[in-house]
């Protein structure tokens, strides 16, 4: 089984590597961006079967290691 994690930072964090893309397609003329966030995928290959398993463990690695959940958000799909 398969699952993707995405985390990005939270709303209210400043994001200097969103801010540097921004700026970076503006200079290229891309004029119609009002805002850039960047985040991470994660994607993992599981030995699991069971979805809802897979979920809540998938969670616990967030919790403990894959996202800094101070000022991050992550979601989570089962693929």
């Amino acid at each position: 089984m398969k699952a993707r994690v995405t985390v990005m930072l939270k709303n209210g964090v400043l994001d200097p590597q969103g801010e540097a893309v921004h700026h970076a397609l503006d200079a290229l003329g891309f004029d119609g961006v009002n805002g850039v966030r960047q985040g991470k995928v994660i994607l993992l290959d599981l030995a699991e079967t069971d979805a809802a398993a897979a979920e809540k463990t998938v969670g616990q690695m967030c919790e403990k290691l894959l996202a800094n959940t101070v000022i991050e958000s992550y979601s989570i799909e089962i693929l």
